[in-house]
Formats: structure tokens, C-alpha cells, sequence
């Protein structure tokens, strides 16, 4: 019986991939960022995942638009060098902690005057 997946000596290298940086993009992004890459692409990104990493859910992620690359969908727009800005959340925030607001205690901690404590 034949194993179909990739070992280390023919995957792709690293520089060789056509999402830059992968193995520093969150996984939380993965799924947006490889809409955007064609069957060949994502079958690199996905050789490399399988030799070097192994995340069960990144491999779902990258099996699953596989799949939907052969059903006959289309990559979509976007930029494969394109990354989020460094220092901003993935929601745009633009908070550090010099500018974060100072925490404090649970609510169910904190004295309110139509609950007096004694």
C-alpha cells in the first residue's frame, strides 16, 4: 500500500512557497490567505504542512480547499505577499500595552452602593 503523503526529501523548501512567511502566519488566517492560491500552490503549501508541521488543523484547513479547487473552484483576488501590519491585531486594533487601559478587579469583586458589603 502506497502512503500519499509527502515526506521531508520531496517537499517543497520554505523559500519555495507561494504564501511568504507561512510558517509564521496564524492559523486563524491560514483559511482566508489560501483562497487566493491555485491547485499547484496549495498542493506545495500542502506537501510542506505534511513534511515540517503536521497541524491536524491546518491540514483540514488546506485538504478541504483542495477539494473545492477540484470541484472547480476559483482562487480568489488577493495578494499572497500581502501581511497584516506588525503591532495590529487582527482586527485592526491598535492597542500596547503603553496604551492599553489599566485592569481591574473582577466585577464580582467590586463594591457597588446597592449591594453594601459588612
Amino acid at each position: 500500500m502506497t502512503d500519499d503523503r509527502t515526506n521531508e526529501t520531496t517537499a517543497p523548501d520554505r523559500d519555495d512557497l507561494p504564501l511568504p512567511d507561512y510558517d509564521h502566519l496564524p492559523v486563524g488566517t491560514l483559511a482566508h490567505r489560501v483562497r487566493q492560491l491555485d491547485a499547484d500552490g496549495l498542493e506545495k503549501v500542502l506537501a510542506y504542512e505534511r513534511a515540517h508541521g503536521q497541524r491536524q488543523p491546518v491540514l483540514t484547513v488546506l485538504e478541504q480547499r483542495l477539494e473545492e479547487l477540484r470541484d472547480g473552484a476559483q482562487p480568489s483576488g488577493g495578494n499572497p505577499d500581502a501581511a497584516p501590519p506588525q503591532g495590529e491585531t487582527r482586527h485592526g486594533s491598535k492597542a500596547t500595552p503603553q496604551t492599553a487601559a489599566e485592569p481591574g478587579p473582577p466585577e464580582r469583586y467590586q463594591r457597588t452602593s446597592s449591594h453594601p458589603r459588612g
